[in-house]
């Protein structure tokens, strides 16, 4: 029961093979089996034979059990081939499922970092291996995903096509995806039109090409297939209009500040005398300081009226004689309470106006207001700068800061944002600002329209929105719409047909990832693979 027990679990899979024992030496799992087959075929004409030229052991390694390694040690046999005219003399026998020629790991344990490889190569795959407590270099696994067979998907019946960054600013590839499946396809070590053109035109029955709106790859797209029909990416065409609003905006940027701010940024603070410092003679009625010169002041002079010397008095009352002679020469406690600190001028009064002013335009972060005051010649510390903003908040009244006027970048989003996805502060600003400038006015309205003219994918009006956009003065959309006349096809295709090259930003990113998983020592081939086989499944 017992033997047959461990036989289901190592060798389920395999047929002919007996284990003879199981053993544990310091944290290794071993196991011996011995081949029960009485024959062996002849790896180079197929022969069997069962003449036995010798025996050995091979030792195998195979997944962990428990936390710990496992061994096998698989006795083989070699043998001699019986057909005189084979060049083979002899071969060792190989157990499907277990062993292969050469190998040094079982062929479960070898699927399992194959895998591995693909999914995390160099550096994150051995550490990964070794918690599983498998022996595995980067290299070597690296090495097992270039003797991986390379797939050879099928040509797609439509194609999307995008760069990526082999060296971000330097260097980039093509990556080829099948937009009906979502998997890609092919990668090209560059972006040229020569080289998209002829992948193209080596996998014929192409019929549609989602691209963005690169000449260079719509000159490859005419060149290798010249049925196909061209799809113009509808993200980059909305990326294309963001672009020019945002260029519109920047035309346009006075106009976005609100008027009714003008007024407060000059406000002036409220009345900040609580916080002046007013000097005073007055000794200290309070604190631990007080408390101590009050008690020690008497019992010094008790003692000095029995007629103890100053070094004696220290000594009984464990004080030092520079503190018994102050006590000694002070004739009331009060005297010893007003120093010269009281009432004294801060570094920071100089600066003072200047914080009040920023105060009351709405800057309230202590660190950004020492910052300012360094660059205005303050050479004090930080602590004196926040003691002094806690006790602005205390005095001054608690209002709201002036509201930051809207950037660029803020308008550009607005206009170019579902309206719904817009809050009611966010609406309410952009309704002011077009309110004000009938350029923007405009220019949301043949934004809003072009969006819906996308979303609905009636491309077929493309023509209409564009004698509009054309009829009136905006400059930059008219730039946008003489681009689009360039392409004009594939634009319209864009905005009628459902395809769309989406899935290819999304394998951008796994590219990029893939890339930062080689530590430095990927090559271009390297990289083509490992993405051919994750997107085909084998991780």
């Amino acid at each position: 029961m017992g033997d047959v027990l461990l036989r289901d679990l190592w060798f389920h899979k395999t047929e002919g093979v007996v284990i003879e024992g199981v053993a544990v030496d310091d944290e290794l799992v071993v196991v011996r089996a011995t081949i029960s087959a009485e024959r062996a075929a002849c790896p180079a004409c197929g022969t069997l034979s069962t003449r036995v030229h010798s025996r050995y052991i091979r030792r195998l390694a195979d997944t962990a059990v428990g936390g710990r390694p496992v061994v096998i040690e698989l006795q083989v046999r070699r043998f001699r081939c019986c057909e005189r005219t084979c060049a083979q003399a002899t071969f060792a026998e190989q157990v499907d499922g277990l062993t292969f020629r050469h190998g040094r790991r079982s062929a479960g344990l070898q699927t399992v970092l194959q895998q591995l490889a693909v999914m995390l190569a160099g550096r994150a795959g051995a550490r990964l291996a070794h918690a599983l407590a498998v022996r595995a270099s980067r290299s070597t696994l690296l090495r097992l995903i270039r003797r991986l067979p390379e797939p050879s998907p099928p040509t797609p019946r439509v194609l999307g096509v995008d760069d990526f960054a082999l060296r971000k600013g330097h260097n980039y590839g093509t990556i080829l995806i099948d937009i009906e499946s979502r998997c890609p396809v092919d990668l090209l070590p560059d972006r040229t039109t020569a080289t998209v053109a002829k992948w193209l035109a080596d996998h014929p029955g192409i019929e549609v090409i989602c691209r963005d709106r690169s000449t260079a790859y719509a000159e490859a797209g005419r060149l290798g297939a010249p049925d196909a029909i061209h799809v113009a990416d509808r993200w980059h065409l909305w990326k294309n209009l963001a672009e020019a609003v945002e260029k519109t905006v920047v035309r346009h940027r006075a106009l976005l500040r609100e008027p009714d701010q003008k007024a407060t940024a000059t406000a002036a603070p409220t009345d900040v005398s609580a916080l002046e410092d007013k000097p005073t003679a007055h000794p200290r009625t309070s604190g631990r300081l007080s408390e101590r010169v009050r008690r020690q002041h008497p019992t010094v002079h008790q003692l000095l009226a029995q007629g103890m010397a100053l070094r004696a008095i220290a000594r009984e009352l464990g004080l030092s004689r520079t503190t018994v002679r102050r006590l000694a020469h002070a004739a009331t406690p009060d005297e010893l309470l007003v120093g010269q600190w009281t009432g004294r001028t801060s570094i920071l009064d100089p600066y003072k106006p200047y914080l009040h002013q920023r105060w009351a335009e709405g800057r309230r972060s202590a660190v950004h207001l020492f910052g300012e005051l360094q660059q205005r010649g303050y050479r004090g510390g930080i602590t004196i700068v926040r003691e002094y903003v806690r006790r602005l908040r205390d005095v001054l009244p608690h209002d709201d800061p002036p509201r930051k006027d809207p950037s660029v970048r803020d308008v550009t989003g607005w206009i170019t944002r579902r309206p719904e996805d817009l809050n009611d502060d966010q609406a309410e600003r952009l309704k002011k600002i077009l309110a004000r400038c009938p350029e923007l006015d405009r220019t949301a309205e043949h934004v809003r329209a072009f969006a819906e003219l996308m979303n609905s994918r009636r491309g077929r009006d493309l023509g209409q929105w564009i004698e509009r956009v054309q009829a009136d003065d905006l400059p930059v959309l008219h730039g946008f719409v003489n681009g689009l006349g360039q392409d004009l096809d594939a634009v319209v295709a864009g905005l009628s047909l459902r395809y769309s090259s989406g899935a290819v930003e999304g394998h951008n990113n796994k590219i990029k990832m893939l890339k930062r998983q080689m530590f430095g020592r990927a090559n271009f081939d390297l990289l083509r693979k490992r993405v051919l086989l994750a997107g085909r499944g084998r991780s």
